[in-house]
Order: structure tokens, then sequence, then C-alpha cells
């Protein structure tokens, strides 16, 4: 789903499939991933308010943001993700969602993950980066929640460079979306991204050594392309060469260049090169991702029915994220018409080429039972058009 959104938005003037729906649809998914206090035109009817105790260890507000997956848990590091990318959607395909009707409700998304890290972010060197703990033996709907949701954050004793990066990209480039519409919170935002970059790169370390209770689920590799990716966006979102600076040397120092490539919620390396590529023009970025769309066409496993496989775990996901950096690849011009086509049918096997549907509510034999808390009663279904399996 992370990176189904906002390749959709580059879709919408395509025609196999209706992309626009699709592209409306899928924004149901964040809606229905609601925590906290709904508003008036939450148009996921069956949900409710939830979750609204959530507090921080000193009291603080920390209702809001999305649960993860199925579950009940608000997990930081993946949500901050998401909403980067969803804003980065918007940021570059803006007349996507335009054409799709769709404008609002995406900016609707990622302002409730954005208001939610504002929240979270309790002072500069203090975000909370978990509300709630996993626990797969109870099932119920959210706004049932028996149990106690504890809160968890990092500061300057307890460091979590990747989470505070990662946050601090979602902000800056939300603070690119919103500058076009609301430039009083676009600048809100991009002072919490500062501080939190800020604070990534001084106290560093990895959010899973701080926040324990994450390391089953989304424990990083590492939080050196968080902080070159951190750095990235907000040089895109402020023009400050002292971000580029940073980006560049840390990118160097940290040896990214011989980094595998690749575009996942724990590798950022591919969306760091092609981000600078476009921003700087320099082969030495464009190079690295015009071998890494070239080794998913040329050599990656596919499926008997063409999709190309990346791994076990959201293979579909993958393939979407992927899609989407050789997408922007061919924005640049890179061998723009084959990209395009081909990883064009890759988001077309999703909906349907491959003699199904695999988006809930959507195209031909779509699934229909989805393992989400939210919809616990009547054998476990989901009926909103936006889960894409595998997310």
């Amino acid at each position: 789903m992370r990176g189904f959104v906002y390749l959709l938005s580059a879709l919408t003037v395509c025609r196999a499939y209706d992309y626009a729906q699709a592209l409306r649809d899928s924004l149901l998914f964040y809606e229905a991933q609601r925590s906290g206090k709904l508003p008036p035109d939450q148009k996921v009817k069956w949900r409710k308010d939830s979750a609204l105790n959530d507090k921080g260890q000193n009291g603080e507000d920390l209702t809001g943001g999305y649960y993860d997956s199925g579950d009940y848990v608000k997990f930081g590091f993946p949500m901050a993700f998401t909403s980067t990318i969803l804003a980065w959607g918007l940021v570059d395909h803006e007349g996507g969602y335009i054409a799709a009707n769709a404008l609002d409700d995406a900016r609707k998304a990622v302002r409730w993950a954005t208001d939610y890290f504002i929240k979270a972010h309790v002072s500069p060197n203090e975000f909370y980066g978990q509300v709630g703990e996993v626990d797969h033996s109870i099932w119920c709907r959210p706004e049932d929640i028996p149990m106690h949701r504890p809160a968890y954050k990092i500061d300057t004793s307890h460091p979590g460079s990747d989470l505070a990066s990662e946050t601090a990209a979602a902000l800056a480039a939300a603070s690119i979306v919103f500058q076009r519409n609301d430039s009083s919170y676009a600048d809100i935002l991009l002072t919490h991204a500062k501080q939190l970059f800020d604070f990534a790169n001084k106290y560093r370390g990895k959010y899973t050594e701080s926040i324990t209770g994450a390391k089953g689920s989304y424990e990083t590799y590492s939080y050196y392309d968080e902080l070159v990716w951190g750095a990235t966006w907000l040089y895109r979102a402020t023009g400050n060469e002292s971000y580029l600076k940073i980006a560049e040397q840390l990118y160097k120092e940290f040896d990214l260049l011989y980094w595998t490539t690749g575009f996942t919620w724990d590798k950022k390396i591919s969306g760091i090169e092609v981000l600078l590529a476009r921003m700087l023009g320099k082969p030495l970025y464009k190079d690295r991702v015009i071998s890494y769309c070239g080794t998913l066409v040329d050599s990656q496993k596919r499926t008997p029915k063409g999709l190309v496989y990346i791994e076990d775990y959201g293979s579909l996901s993958k393939i979407a994220a992927a899609a989407y950096i050789c997408f922007q690849l061919a924005d640049l011009g890179a061998s723009s018409d084959f990209y395009r086509q081909f990883f064009k049918k890759q988001i077309d096997y999703i909906l349907g080429d491959s003699g199904r549907s695999y988006v809930v509510g959507f195209g031909n034999n779509p699934p229909t039972h989805v393992r989400h808390r939210s919809r616990c009663e009547r054998r476990n279904l989901i009926t909103m058009r936006s889960l894409i399996t595998g997310w």
C-alpha cells in the first residue's frame, strides 16, 4: 500500500484500468487505519473513535496517528515512511490527484500523520516513537481495546537517528505539500523537521536500541540511509545548501555508493539517489538508479504471470515502490517510454492482469478476507476497496 498509492497518482493519465478510482479508493485505507477522535467527514463509517487515552510518560496527548497493519500499535517509524512517500506523490504528481478528484483526501491522509508527529515531538530532542504493544492473542476492534497502552520515546540518552530522521523527512516533504495551500502549517512542519534532523544527527543510534519493543516488527538495518534521506528532503524543502552538504558528505562517509540498491521502509538508498539525481543532475546518482531499474527489468526473478518478484513478504508493495523509483528515473529521460510501459504493467498485474485483482473491492475477483481487527465481526470481512494484500 505504501508504494501503491503514490504510484497511482503518476498513472491517472493512463487508461488500461480506472486508475483514478483505484487511487481514490486506496486512500480509504488510511481512514480505516485512523486512531483517535475521528472527524465529521470520515468516509469509512464503520470506524469510530478509539484510543482516546493515549498519553506520553508525562501525560502528553498522543491521540491520533495511524494503527499499523491490522493491529493496535502505533509504530512511528513505518508511519513516518508512509507519510514521506504519500507526501512525495503529492509533491511530484499533484496533477494526478487533481485529475482523480483525490487531492483533498490525500492531503488529509498526510495531515492525519503529521498532526500526530507534532504531538509526539514534545521537545526538540524528545520524540515518542511507539504507543501500544503488539498483542496477537487479542482480537477485537480498536474501539474496544482492553489493554494498557504504554508509550515509548527517544531522547538524548536513548537516541534513535533512523526514527527521528525519517520523521524529519516526512515533515519536510509534507511542508512542501502544504506550502501550496496552508503556508503557516507548512512552516510549523518545517520547524519540527529541522529540530528532529538536528537531534538525529547529533545523538546517533538505532531507535530499536531505545524502543526495544519495535525490534520484532520494524528493526532497521542501519540509521545511515535515514540520515541522508532526511537531509535530502530538508534540502528539497528549504533550498538550504547546508542540508545538501550534509547529505552528500554522509552519503560518502557511510559508503552508500556501495550499498545494495532498493527502496523499502528500511532501505532508502534508491530514493535518495533518484532525488539527488533529480535535484543535482549528477551522473553519480542517476547511474546508480539506472543500474537498479535495469537489474529489475533484466535479471530480477519473475512469477509465471510476470510479476517482478523482489521478496516473499509484501511482494506487491515491494514492486510498487520500486516501480515509482523507476517512474522517477523515466522523468529524468532515461529510457523513459520503456520504463514507463514496463513498470505500468507491474501495477496492472496488481489491478487484474494476472487474472484477478489483488485490491480489495476493485476489479475482477478481488480478495474478500483480510486480516484486520477493525472489521473483526462477521468472519473478519473488510469491505473497503483500499487494502492491498501483503501490506
